[in-house]
């Protein structure tokens, strides 16, 4: 049975599944502000929102169906929809390309990474505070900010024989909100001085690999191969093809600095010429 956080009537409201939608809520909302700011906004980047929740949601699905399939009796596309569970890793990239999809349909050809990224930061730390109330808490620490739960609450959290135990345990999800929050707060610093369109998302991505990877370490996953857990081997070819894509960008000389004319009395109006070639520029 799902921890249930209140009622609405009678109605049980699931304390993950509260979460999930703050942390929609808030991204949007970011989002929002973001194409505001970059006055971008207009009703065409709704439906790319929609591609992206739509294609978040299945890849989050499709990221944890082959665990249902081993377990169900009789598995089914519904039993994948109703009872499979949901993963990050699966959700960004089907988030990502749920958004290409939608500006394909509707002829959108503008970036739009650099208004979801600081969206998609903030949004996963809200919801990481429901996966850190329902799900296994990280592997046993003898550190002093590790955390013990009482065994009622260990009864209900699935997949931990550590939360029995009585022992300290990392908080991984604690761990991983505050990297949300400060990878946010380095987004809206960055922004300004980031001219390569769509660079920002793709920045998240690499940060938010490598940590996830690191984490994992202490996360309490099930150890598959070589020590590592199933989400650090998907991350490995895919932070291998994030780490290509800023290598190629470097080759291109796309992050190196214009150099001034010392005699310069005035600088130069911004323009997608100058955009390209000056990538890095004081707020």
């Amino acid at each position: 049975m799902r921890p249930v956080l209140f009622h609405i009537g009678r109605v049980p409201v699931p304390t993950h599944d509260f979460f999930v939608l703050a942390g929609t809520a808030f991204g949007f909302l970011v989002f929002i502000h973001e194409s505001r700011r970059r006055q971008k906004l207009d009703e065409r980047l709704m439906w790319i929102v929609a591609g992206a929740l739509l294609g978040g949601a299945i890849g989050a699905k499709v990221g944890t169906a082959w665990e249902y399939l081993a377990k169900a009796p009789h598995p089914s596309a519904v039993g994948i929809a109703v009872d499979g569970g949901k993963t990050i890793l699966g959700g960004l990239p089907g988030a990502y390309l749920g958004a290409i999809i939608a500006k394909r349909l509707i002829g959108y050809r503008e970036h739009t990474g650099d208004m979801f990224a600081p969206a998609v930061a903030l949004g996963i730390a809200v919801g990481r505070v429901g996966c850190f109330l329902t799900e296994q808490i990280g592997t046993t620490t003898s550190l002093p900010w590790g955390i013990r739960v009482s065994p009622e609450i260990a009864a209900r959290i699935p997949n931990c024989p550590q939360c029995a135990t009585g022992l300290r345990m990392h908080p991984s999800f604690i761990y991983e909100i505050l990297f949300q929050l400060a990878i946010f707060a380095f987004l809206l610093w960055l922004r300004p001085r980031m001219n390569v369109p769509g660079e920002l998302f793709k920045i998240y991505l690499i940060t938010h690999a490598v940590f996830r990877f690191l984490v994992e370490f202490v996360r309490g996953n099930r150890v598959v191969i070589f020590r590592l857990t199933r989400p650090q081997l998907f991350l490995i070819p895919a932070t291998g093809l994030l780490l290509a894509y800023f290598w190629r960008q470097l080759a291109r000389g796309a992050y190196r600095t214009q150099a001034r004319s010392s005699n310069s009395t005035s600088s130069p109006s911004p323009s997608l010429v100058s955009a390209a070639a000056t990538p890095w520029r004081a707020a």
